[in-house]
Formats: C-alpha cells, structure tokens, sequence
C-alpha cells in the first residue's frame, strides 16, 4: 500500500518547512508513505526549499495557473508513481498533518473512496460570524447538488482512493473542491468526512478576495458543473419557468375576455397586446429551453460513455507503465547478475515467464528459457 501526500504550492517557502515538520513518518497499514510538491510557478525559493527538507517528488509548471490545475497536476503525478491513495493538503500550513492518517483511515478500511476533512468551521475562531454562515449554507448547496453528506465542502484538506483519483476530472480554472465533490457524487463515489482541526492562520487566502468574489465565483462553478451532470434538470427548470409565466399571461388574458362585462374579444385583445406578446414569447422561449435540455442530455450521455472511456485508458496507461517498470528492474537484475536462483519464482511470476533452467551470465536468452552458466 503506497500513499503520497501531495502539497500544491505556490511562494511557499516560509510555511513548507511546517508542513513538513509535521508530516507523519509513517501510517499503520501503509508500506510506502511519499511527499510530492506541485510548484505552480513559484518565484521563491519553494523548490530548493522543498528539496532540502527530502521532498520524494517536485512536479513544476512554467507559471502559475492556479490552484485547480495544480491540484489536477499533483493527482496526475501520484497516479504515474503508483499511488494507491492520493491526500491533498495545503503548502501554507492550514492543516495539521498529524491528522493525515485518520484521514486514510476510511479508505483503508474499504468504508469510502473519497475522504473530506471537517474543519468544523463553526469553532474556527479566525473566521467571521459571516464567513461561518456562507460556509455552512454553501455545503449545505452543495450537498443538494451532489446528493452527498459532505459536512465541510470547500475544505481542501481530503484523501482519495487511486480508482476515485482516475474518475474525477477538473475541469473549472478556479478551484477543485466542490467541482471534486459534485463528481463524486454523480459517479457514485463513496464519500466520508473525518472531524480535524486548523492551524493559526500564517497568511491571507490568495484564493479568495473577498466574501463577495468567493461567492460569485463559487456559485459559477456549481451552476456550471451541476448543469453539466444534470443538463435535463436545469433546462426543464429554467424553461417550465417561463412556460408557467406564459400561461399565466393566458390566463390573464381569458380572464378578462370572458368576464369582463362592457369588452369584446377585439376590444380586449388590441388593448392588451403587450400581454398577449409576452405570454406568447414566453411559451414559445420556454418550449425551446426544454429542447435544449433535451439535446443537452444527449450530450451528457456521450460525455458519460466519453469519461467511462477516459477511465478506462488511463487504467491502461498506468497497468503498462507498472509493467514496463517490472520489465526494467527485471532487466537490470538480470544484467547485474543479481537475479540467482532464490529470485527466478518471484521474477517469473511478475513477468508471467516460467523459467526452465537457470541464469547465465545474468541475461535472459530467448525462448523464456535461462541457461545454465559455464562457470
């Protein structure tokens, strides 16, 4: 069981000493615990800084392009190095580390695919009365949205199983957590959230740059992705809404044709012709709306059988690269003269080859057959 712990970063030399600080060495049920770094750009020394403190891995874009598409970089790394669970912490110390292996924990015992740390916000003292109550009601929308019981939504702080890591895909430029958390729950991805704590603050959010902004770009981001997994709903919604408007200026109209005492039809229909437009504009757009969703949801079913596809390679992209891996250190034994007889059952059976002799001089002749040495 392999486990990296990857840590976006972006001017983070002054906190990364901290993370790592913190960072456990080691967690019950996990032979291989790693540390990967995402620098997004940094103009600090983030990277040496990194390097120094025994960092396993550095990925680096040529400039920063934001948190969400370092988030997708960090999980792409991890899935190329064998990562069996992913967790995303923050390079400016917000999480406490410590708390990384009851994070896994759900995972571990095969009780979710997805884990969500629970900042409790409410007992958070650094955040506003306000902030605390737009935190709350945007998990809440979120929740809705997804079909989940996630308790703390835009927390950053989450593990994931190498199958969910493969399935979810960012596609928003700002920010990965809800967008994460809305696939999930469409894909039927099991989620969990484990209570944990935060750190003192150590600088201003370079997310976030005002409540307003958060608000205005985080509502975006779930119009956009749950109108994407659900196109029917919103489409049905947006135009039963104008229908309902149309049929109410109809029924307006009839109204006063029928039991309006001293107005004919005539008299009635050329006075109130605005009406009569926008009942019909409505009924008309509100019908094309529908369509829309109807083509829409078409397109969601491609999009789906297009993901189930995209899943599907990358597990092959990654079964071929754990092969070639296997071949390589096969290989390089062998040419090291390292491989002997107490290693050629292990070997065989990695590399599917049954051997019917031994080693000689260290290199496989062909046929899968191994040849007895000379010497």
């Amino acid at each position: 069981m392999k486990v990296i712990v990857q840590i976006p970063c972006y001017n983070e030399e002054g906190t990364l000493p901290d993370v790592m600080r913190d960072m456990p060495r080691s967690i019950p049920g996990v032979d291989i615990l790693e540390t990967l770094v995402i620098d997004d750009g940094s103009s600090d020394r983030t990277v040496e800084v990194a390097r120094a403190l025994g960092v396993n891995h550095v990925v680096s874009h040529s400039g920063n392009k934001g948190l969400a598409a370092a988030f997708q970089t960090g999980i792409d790394a991890c899935l190329r190095l064998g990562a069996d669970i992913i967790v995303n912490t923050d390079g400016d110390n917000q999480y406490p580390q410590s708390m990384i292996p009851a994070l896994v924990a759900p995972i571990l015992k095969g009780e979710a695919d997805m884990v969500v740390g629970d900042r409790q916000v409410t007992q958070i003292e650094h955040f506003s009365p306000v902030k605390k109550v737009l935190q709350v009601m945007g998990s809440w929308v979120v929740r809705q949205a997804s079909g989940t019981a996630v308790v703390d939504a835009p927390s950053g702080f989450r593990a994931m199983s190498r199958d969910a890591a493969l399935r979810l895909n960012v596609i928003t430029k700002y920010t990965y957590t809800l967008e994460t958390i809305v696939q999930a729950g469409k894909k039927n991805i099991s989620i969990a959230s484990v209570p944990v704590t935060t750190n003192k603050v150590t600088r201003p959010s370079r997310l976030m740059r005002g409540i307003f902004d958060y608000i205005k770009k985080s509502t975006a981001t779930l119009v956009r992705i749950y109108a994407l997994y659900e196109p029917l709903k919103v489409f049905f919604y947006l135009g039963g809404l104008l229908i309902l408007f149309g049929l109410l200026g109809w029924g307006r109209i009839m109204w006063m044709w029928y039991f309006e005492e001293h107005m004919n039809f005539r008299a009635t229909f050329s006075g109130h012709l605005p009406s009569v437009i926008f009942a019909v504009l409505s009924l008309i757009i509100g019908f094309q709306i529908w369509l829309i969703g109807l083509l829409a949801d078409l397109i969601a079913s491609s999009r789906r059988l297009t993901e189930d596809t995209l899943y599907r390679v990358k597990r092959m992209e990654l079964e071929l690269s754990e092969l070639r891996q296997r071949g390589q250190m096969i290989v390089e034994r062998l040419d090291s003269g390292y491989l002997g007889e107490a290693h050629l059952p292990e070997a065989a059976a990695s590399s599917g080859v049954t051997p019917t002799a031994e080693i000689s001089n260290g290199r496989l002749i062909a046929g899968g057959e191994y040849a007895k040495s000379e010497k």
